[in-house]
């Protein structure tokens, strides 16, 4: 992991040379238009595709190609954070980057301060015009929604990339933690409401066989690294931990009045991060929960040899366990409400919208006639049918109509469409998170699903009720709107190389502690200092002159 962190920093710092180099010899003029042998506008497109899908052959390429007449070439990654993320920076550290970023909020989101650094490099197209020119239902949007235009507007008045819009409530409180109810009911233990609470639990579940199989093989907590709200749900209960990115990063910045602040220097982060540490110390949390990939965790999650898994932080229960498993086990997992830590506090992450990061971005790669085609296709994914096809595939095949019987998710909400499950539909016959740029909350809560939360067509509502646990525990005077705070873009790169430098810092260090490696104690503030050595004095400088413009042009 840490030679994985070093080696992005050492990308990040490549970035600015490289990409500045390769775009310096680029002037205004629109890059050459390319054919197809059909005549069709070729656009490569980098894009993470998961393991059953193929973009070549998918349903939605073939719709949006014939539609809009292009001829997609694709370059694709896989869904493991990690490792697109480096494809992605290492392709514009070498200059050789595509026409076309479509990417995946939770996989590898641009962030803001790489789109303000790539903006003010020439590299990332201006939107704006393209827009206004070819994308009603897209402008539709900005002008209506402010937080979108907040979010898409770089403070020089263009629109470098887009963020997703999707207004999901499950996702909007995304630091969950899933506990094994069955464990529960056959060892006489109620849901846990306090920290000591839950490491009671994860004692009786690594000790008293609560699989009843005879053998010590229960793992009381695990999780993954790229979905893991590990730090997220249990710092909760000490302090206010804010949510940040999709892609398992976690932001730095809260609010204390208008001051812009950091939480991670905190007494009461210290004092959290020792919790964390002595439930690790126990055995109660696994070792593989800070290394292992998504595969692993649900490889735990699925062991055919027995129910292993007592509690798992992260947004869904799908993430580390089959839904519709034969045995049932997918039914066992409840949500565990917020913790209150031993002062009384009882939080839980924020994250508005829900989709952050920046996915849909024009390299000046791009020709212009790649560029018109690609917004019109955007634009078309913000109309209703659009949007439909888009995540679900073509009507017929991934969703329809509604049915007599069916009703709405949202109360109050007249049903729209069925969404097909897994079983019901052929693979690879939809776009899905990468087509989910305007799921308004209107859309998303007239989709039909079922009443029995536990079946697979069920999710939603389980997930939607599962929330209701969270909704209030969320303390929006330390929210930081990060999405709509620009820094100045002449900082793009600097802001860029901190950030970097400050997660990697931090991550390590929150590594270091809780496994041990380091004491909290001991090494407390060597670390506090080490903060500061590694830019976060300036980060916080920049970040507060941004949000003061910000609250002055919101008021």
């Amino acid at each position: 992991m840490r030679s994985t962190m070093s080696r992005m920093a050492a990308l990040a710092a490549a970035i600015g040379l490289a990409v500045a180099a390769c775009s310096s010899d680029k002037s205004d003029e629109a890059a050459k238009n390319e054919v197809s042998a059909d005549g069709k506008v070729v656009i490569d497109t980098f894009s993470p595709v998961g393991p059953d899908d193929n973009l070549d052959t998918n349903q939605v390429t073939k719709i949006m190609s014939d539609k809009f007449n292009i001829q997609f070439r694709w370059q694709t990654t896989t869904l493991d954070a990690g490792p697109a993320k480096e494809k992605r920076q290492i392709a514009l550290a070498s200059g050789d980057y595509p026409d076309l970023f479509l990417l995946i909020p939770w996989v590898d989101g641009i962030t803001q301060a790489d789109v303000l650094k790539l903006g003010s490099q020439g590299v990332a197209v201006p939107l704006e015009n393209l827009i206004k020119d070819n994308a009603p239902n897209i402008q539709k949007a900005l002008d209506s929604n402010k937080t979108l235009k907040e979010m898409s507007t770089a403070p020089d008045g263009h629109i470098y990339a887009l963020p997703q819009w999707s207004e999901c409530f499950h996702c909007t409180y995304p630091d969950k933690l899933w506990i094994n109810s069955a464990w529960l009911k056959k060892l006489g233990l109620q849901m846990p409401k306090t920290t000591e609470d839950l490491r009671t639990v994860l004692r009786a579940f690594k000790t008293q066989d609560p699989n009843g199989n005879g053998k010590a093989d229960e793992i009381p907590m695990t999780t993954d690294v790229q979905d893991s709200s590990l730090l997220g749900y249990l710092m909760n209960a000490f302090a206010y931990n804010p949510v940040g990115a999709n892609n398992g990063v976690r932001s730095l910045l809260s609010l204390q009045g208008d001051k812009v602040v950091t939480p991670v220097n905190t007494p009461e982060w210290k004092e959290g991060l020792k919790y964390i540490n002595s439930l690790y110390q126990e055995g109660l949390i696994d070792k593989a929960a800070f290394t292992q990939n998504a595969e692993a965790l649900k490889a735990q999650g699925n062991d055919p040899k027995a129910v292993t898994v007592g509690s798992v932080p992260v947004l869904w229960p799908g993430i580390f366990v089959q839904l519709g498993s034969k045995d049932g086990r997918d039914k066992q997992y409840n949500a565990v409400p917020p913790l209150t830590g031993p002062a009384g506090k009882s939080y839980t992450g924020y994250n508005y919208p829900s989709s952050t990061g920046y996915t849909f971005m024009l390299t000046n790669k791009a020709s212009k006639e790649a560029q018109v085609a690609a917004v019109k296709m955007l634009d078309y994914i913000y109309s209703d049918e659009g949007r439909k096809i888009g995540v679900m595939g073509p009507e017929g095949v991934g969703w329809s109509k509604p049915r007599a019987a069916d009703v709405a998710l949202g109360e109050s909400t007249k049903v729209d469409y069925y969404r097909f499950t897994d079983d019901q539909k052929p693979k690879n016959i939809a776009w899905d998170s990468m087509a989910q740029y305007y799921l308004t909350l209107d859309y998303r809560n007239a989709q039909a699903v079922p009443t029995d939360i536990y079946t697979e067509s069920g999710l939603e509502r389980r997930l939607y009720q599962a929330t209701k646990l969270y909704e209030g525990h969320e303390d929006k005077a330390q929210w930081f709107p990060l999405t709509s705070v620009w820094p100045d873009p002449a900082l793009g790169n600097e802001i860029a190389t901190l950030q970097t430098n400050l997660n990697s810092y931090v991550t390590q260090n929150q590594l270091a502690f809780i496994t041990g490696s380091k004491n909290v104690d001991a090494d407390w503030d060597t670390y506090v200092k080490g903060l500061d050595s590694t830019g976060m004095t300036r980060y916080l400088q920049i970040q507060q002159e941004a949000y003061d413009k910000y609250k002055a042009g919101s008021k």
